[in-house]
């Protein structure tokens, strides 16, 4: 009986640990770097309005909120300084910070979006790395913030950013730290040994781009999928070497979308670019880059899309911002809205919801279905801009404003 117990509590055990790790939401985009809350259910019942649970104020910056065993990390920007928080997600108390010196001037083009940061940070086995936007890359510990590595490269490349700086967040997975480093022109791909920093492999690329690279495995290869400055991209795992690649310049060199994979499929698009579908083929030349399908009406330019079943979901920058839902087999347009969304919209799927937060401040959830746009509520969180993803941890939404951090409750009291 005693053994019994022992493996009924050993079980018990796992099965929590393992629940708290599924409402973990670690990097940009969530758990799989999809905007799905893999693990997470929408509340029984949703409130009239979100009940905030606490607020801080961290500094300025894009870089969205990421939650792990209960704790929040947020990077942000306070005068010169990047700094890294760590937070107590029941009550908003900072455990631990840490900041360096990080002076940065603004392109004119891009002043109403401040001087970052904008990447997210990635939380993986007591790690947290960061990659600000002048490209300084740091590895420190989780639990009180110890510096392990930092790279700068500034020895490396004559520009250590692309021309709005940097905003692809850092991928981290099966031991390795990968992030796009340089300036306009010249840059590249480089992965790190995650624990120590040694350099293992680098694939010098024409330019960094704002989008975050994605791990996929295709056409039984492992590979490392993104945008640089005037490609499509797809990197061997192990090597770095140079699989395939598909021309994709977008005016002005703003490739920002995170591609997604659906089925071997790869979606991607960008800016005055059709929502596009390929598949990438193998046959005796190689790997082959194939187009599926395109879709004119519904081109991303910073929103990127997610999936539920064979619908995908996004907002393209047409009409002042339209919502649509696509069938992700033939690209065929389910249903779109008139526009006049906003500027942009950071999108999670929690179940058959989706979340949808505007550039406004504002919160909105919708059915995921492809037969109708369904709004169910919309809440105000903020009255300053809300560029950032949200984070869920199954209970709780963080949203991160211009300056602040806060935390509501998805559900009724």
């Amino acid at each position: 009986m005693k053994t019994k117990r022992i493996a009924w509590l050993l079980g018990s055990a796992l099965t929590l640990i393992y629940a708290l790790q599924a409402e973990d939401w670690p990097q940009w985009r969530g758990p799989e770097r999809t905007g799905v809350a893999i693990g997470q259910t929408p509340p029984e019942e949703w409130p009239n309005e979100l009940t905030e649970i606490w607020k801080v104020k961290v500094g300025e910056g894009h870089s969205s909120p990421v939650v792990v065993s209960g704790r929040v990390y947020q990077f942000a920007r306070v005068d010169n300084d990047e700094v890294i928080y760590c937070l107590d997600a029941k009550t908003g108390k900072e455990v631990w910070q840490v900041r360096y010196e990080a002076p940065y001037e603004v392109n004119p083009a891009a002043q109403a979006h401040g001087k970052g940061p904008k990447a997210t940070p990635t939380v993986v086995n007591n790690r947290v790395y960061t990659q600000g936007i002048n490209g300084t890359l740091s590895c420190v510990r989780a639990s009180d913030g110890q510096l392990f590595w930092r790279k700068t490269f500034s020895d490396d490349f004559k520009e250590t950013a692309p021309l709005y700086g940097v905003a692809s967040s850092p991928l981290v997975t099966q031991g390795l730290c990968i992030v796009q480093a340089g300036g306009p022109d010249h840059g590249a791909i480089i992965a790190y040994h995650a624990g120590t920093g040694e350099e293992k492999w680098r694939r010098e690329t024409d330019g960094p781009s704002y989008a975050s690279s994605i791990y996929a495995e295709m056409t039984g290869e492992r590979q490392i999928i993104t945008q640089t400055q005037n490609w499509l991209i797809g990197l061997r795992f192990s090597s770095g070497d140079v699989l395939w690649k598909h021309p994709f310049k977008t005016d002005y060199d703003q490739n920002i979308v995170t591609p997604v994979v659906h089925e071997e499929r790869l979606i991607y698009s960008g800016f005055n670019h059709p929502l596009s579908a390929a598949r990438i083929d193998l046959n005796a030349q190689g790997f082959h880059f194939r187009e599926e399908w395109t879709n004119r009406a519904h081109p991303l330019y910073m929103s990127s899309p997610v999936i539920r079943g064979n619908l995908l979901f996004g907002m393209s920058h047409r009409l002042s911002g339209h919502l649509f839902c696509v069938d992700i087999t033939t690209g065929n347009t389910q249903w779109q809205t008139r526009g006049r969304f906003g500027d942009n919209a950071a999108m999670v799927l929690l179940g058959d919801m989706l979340l949808i937060q505007s550039t406004e401040g504002k919160l909105t959830v919708a059915r995921a279905t492809g037969a109708k746009y369904e709004m169910l509520h919309e809440y105000t969180v903020s009255e300053q801009a809300t560029w950032a993803t949200p984070a869920l941890d199954g209970t709780q939404i963080y949203i991160k404003d211009r300056t602040q951090l806060m935390a509501y409750r998805l559900s009724p009291k």
